[in-house]
């Protein structure tokens, strides 16, 4: 194989060629208003996510970590008490919670699905209360776009009284049974950070809930705790708005996520046939509409053929290459009594192949082609 010209890991050059013109013109019309902070487009976009998702409330902030932040702060999360969180996932989950003085409380991972494990969390519920911890809440994470299963973790989280939250940085654009990601949870946090399926030109963010008063405080807590006007501070807040462009940016973008939804399942599917038998990759429950945010798979011998790739133009990542709860900033933190051993292994074993709504069929052919290569001499 002697192209060794690089793919792109997510190609958003050929999304920006689509929609030339539009971001353009919306661009330029927040440019003309001049109302750069809490524009109209912001209200406009966060109503036509409300639309999409069929949440009741949407409410936009700066970043993905922020949305999570504004949803604990919400629900009065105290100094000392305990969220649980998956331990296989991105720092901003767990730093949320720890940055207002709560516990997070590492959760096991299903191997195969990637997704906070039940039985692990049923596990490390019982261990908490036994050492008499207080217990608030259960943040569950969208990884890579798959979706756990919220019918069964809102059951726990009822009869244990916990809010759960659906931290969906992942997974705009899917679904599970006949729901859309932002309802599926009592609050949904996501993020706008551009390489997610529903990415602005920057940081980017909101919160997703059917509870008004939830959402009042929300809107509150964004803008500094403010009552009646910016000047009224009822509670301390934060200043967490998203901007009017990345508003307009993000109001083009949704008009073609789902085709954009449509695509990455052909990509998937056609890596799903063609993966050599030997990797094993992320399952996807037969309910759930993946976002595809990343096609990960595993292998044991990773960094070696990681390394190979690169030779031949081919891009990975790995996400995540350390579980939470081996972290310098996360070791003193409770986690399941029977340890983390998915979240340990995952970590050491995932890595990710490019994945676009504009993946050419050439490409993905070169991927796989490459991977087989690889496989074969290392």
């Amino acid at each position: 194989m002697n192209d060794k010209t690089k793919i792109p890991f997510i190609d958003l050059k050929s999304q920006r060629l689509r929609l030339s013109g539009a971001i353009e013109a919306s661009v330029q019309k927040v440019i003309e208003h001049g109302q750069f902070i809490m524009g109209p487009e912001v209200r406009e976009f966060e109503k036509a996510l409300e639309k999409y998702t069929g949440a009741k409330n949407v409410i936009s902030c700066a970043n993905g970590t922020d949305a999570i932040s504004l949803a604990l702060m919400a629900l009065d999360i105290q100094p000392g008490e305990v969220v649980f969180v998956p331990a296989f996932t991105f720092a901003a989950t767990a730093e949320a919670v720890a940055l207002l003085g709560a516990i997070p409380y590492f959760v096991d991972v299903d191997e195969a699905t990637f997704l906070i494990s039940y039985e692990s969390l049923k596990r490390s519920i019982l261990d908490a209360e036994k050492q008499g911890l207080p217990i608030r809440g259960i943040i569950a994470v969208d990884l890579f776009g798959s979706i756990p299963d919220y019918q069964e973790l809102n059951l726990l989280a009822k009869e244990k009284d916990l809010f759960v939250i659906a931290d969906a940085a992942q997974s705009i654009g899917g679904s599970r049974g006949n729901k859309q990601v932002g309802v599926l949870a009592d609050i949904t946090t996501t993020s706008f950070f551009p390489s997610k399926p529903l990415g602005a030109y920057g940081d980017g963010g909101a919160v997703l809930t059917n509870n008004s008063e939830i959402a009042d405080k929300i809107k509150s807590l964004r803008v500094h705790g403010k009552g009646r006007d910016k000047y009224d501070n009822v509670v301390i807040g934060m200043n967490s708005r998203l901007d009017t462009i990345q508003a307009a940016i993000l109001l083009e973008k949704l008009r073609i996520l789902p085709e954009e939804i449509t695509a990455r399942q052909k990509v998937a599917n056609f890596y799903i046939q063609s993966l050599p038998k030997n990797f094993l990759r992320q399952a996807v429950h037969k309910t759930v509409t993946s976002a595809w945010a990343q096609f990960t798979t595993r292998t044991s011998n990773r960094n070696q053929l990681c390394d190979g790739l690169k030779e031949l133009g081919i891009p990975t990542a790995v996400y995540y290459p350390t579980s939470l709860n081996k972290l310098q900033a996360y070791k003193q933190y409770p986690n399941d009594p029977n340890g983390l051993v998915a979240s340990e292994k995952l970590a050491s074993e995932v890595f990710s192949l490019p994945m676009s709504p504009y993946l050419t069929g050439e490409d993905q052919n070169r991927v796989i082609s490459s991977l087989e290569v690889t496989v074969l001499v290392r």
